[in-house]
């Protein structure tokens, strides 16, 4: 990348220009956390959101999966869709297998950065077809820009997908296509080893709108002119990255200010973002048809054979209960009908024995004498003596008006035949007080 003077500018001007270039923390001007080593080695296939998230963090836009890679796309100002690792390796190898977007101002790029901006890359501009440009920078020295190199290729590097890696050791560093060496930077040739990175690196894949009409003119011009956004989408896509730390343990510690490799510890212990893969290595738990089909044959002739006589016998008890519960029922109805029946019988014994013997039965005299019993408790008799002689008349059948009794004479008319049993009443209210002739 022609940063850090290209970009210097840009990144006071405009955020844009902080897709690939930044750190959180410099170690050469004060102290830092240590750095996550990532410790191993491991071929990320792009193929899954997952593959980049327990891996990677997205710094910038999102990416998308459905060609089976992992496309990073500029569809307007503003998208520079970018990912970094959420470790360092110290020296190493990084290989990408992927396919530049074209479009003018457009820069698609792989990144090595460390916290004191040393920095290696491969960047390819969207107008140029032919070529692919290799960099590096350390500890941010902005003060020639020589080191860009720009390489002719045989291919489009727009249309297919190719492999570049960058090989990087103490001694020297190495830009590869496919099987094929392009440069090789000795560590005494970078001003002495001064400017050759040498520091923990993360590694950031993405893709920016160089060309973008707020970045400085230096580095609109490096980009190959302004950028047409109506032309895009611009997309970059990445099929995979082989990724190796050549260095050990769990962080790495800066033990001084100086910048240079020797004066980086390895502290010993298990690596994070090891452990992270291992256990996204892990396979998940069987299912209970993967489980039974493991099993042997004959383990699997028994579950069949328990299978059915735990459902025979299933189905037995539950014929069982339905044929108990109907019986029960049945004869729960028939006792039911059966009291009934004899309520009926019973009440209707009764009502043939009141019509059987209604109010004739019960003779004037037994009458008269209920009704003097009655008198005697208020200490009185009617002045017609202790049995008035219309006194059995009174209210004995409500049916009778009182007209019935003979005023002139004393004497009670005859009783009409009484043709309607349902409104005799068995019980003669009362007579009223004082009776007067």
């Amino acid at each position: 990348m022609r940063t850090l003077l290209l970009l210097f500018g840009a990144l006071v001007i405009h955020p844009l220009a902080q897709a690939q270039t930044w750190t959180e923390c410099n170690p050469m001007e004060k102290t830092c956390p240590n750095n996550p080593a990532f410790g191993t080695s491991r071929n990320f296939i792009f193929n899954t959101s997952s593959t980049v998230t327990n891996s990677f963090n997205i710094t910038a836009g999102a990416l998308k999966y459905g060609t089976g890679n992992a496309a990073f796309t500029v569809s307007k100002r503003g998208d520079s869709p970018t990912i970094q690792s959420k470790f360092y390796i110290m020296f190493g190898s990084v290989s990408v297998i992927m396919k530049a977007a074209s479009g003018q101002g457009i820069i698609s790029s792989i990144v090595l950065q460390s916290e004191d901006l040393d920095e290696v890359d491969w960047e390819f501009l969207g107008g140029n077809n032919t070529h692919v440009e290799s960099n590096y920078f350390g500890k941010g020295n902005i003060t020639s820009f020589d080191r860009a190199v720009y390489h002719p290729v045989s291919f489009d590097p727009q249309a297919d997908f190719h492999n570049y890696s960058i090989h990087w050791t103490s001694e020297k560093l190495e830009w590869w296509i496919d099987s094929n060496l392009i440069r090789t930077l000795p560590y005494a040739e970078a001003n002495g080893g001064h400017n050759y990175p040498q520091t923990p690196a993360t590694i950031r894949l993405g893709i920016w709108p160089g060309g973008d009409k707020a970045n400085n003119a230096g580095t609109i011009d490096w980009a190959g002119g302004l950028t047409d956004f109506s032309k895009g989408p611009f997309t970059m896509e990445i099929q995979s990255a082989q990724i190796s730390d050549f260095g050990s343990g769990k962080e790495y510690e800066w033990t001084d200010r100086s910048g240079s490799w020797e004066s980086i510890k390895a502290v010993p212990g298990n690596s994070t973002a090891l452990k992270v893969l291992l256990k996204a290595d892990e396979p998940p738990p069987p299912t209970v048809a993967e489980r039974f089909a493991a099993l042997p044959s004959g383990t699997k002739l028994a579950i069949y054979c328990a299978g059915g006589g735990i459902m025979a016998l299933l189905l037995s008890i539950a014929f069982f209960t339905c044929h108990r519960s109907r019986r029960r029922g049945r004869l729960e109805r028939e006792a039911y009908d059966a009291k009934m029946e004899k309520e009926r019988d019973e009440i209707q014994r009764d009502l043939v024995e009141i019509r059987a013997k209604g109010f004739t039965s019960r003779t004037t005299g037994a009458i008269q004498k209920e009704e003097e019993s009655e008198l005697e408790k208020f200490g009185s008799t009617s002045e017609y003596g202790a049995s008035p002689p219309h006194a059995s008349t009174i209210q004995t059948h409500p049916q009778i008006a009182i007209s019935n009794y003979d005023m002139s004479t004393g004497n009670q008319s005859p009783e009409p035949e009484n043709t309607n049993n349902s409104n005799v009443h068995n019980i003669p209210n009362k007579p009223r007080f004082p009776l007067e002739s």
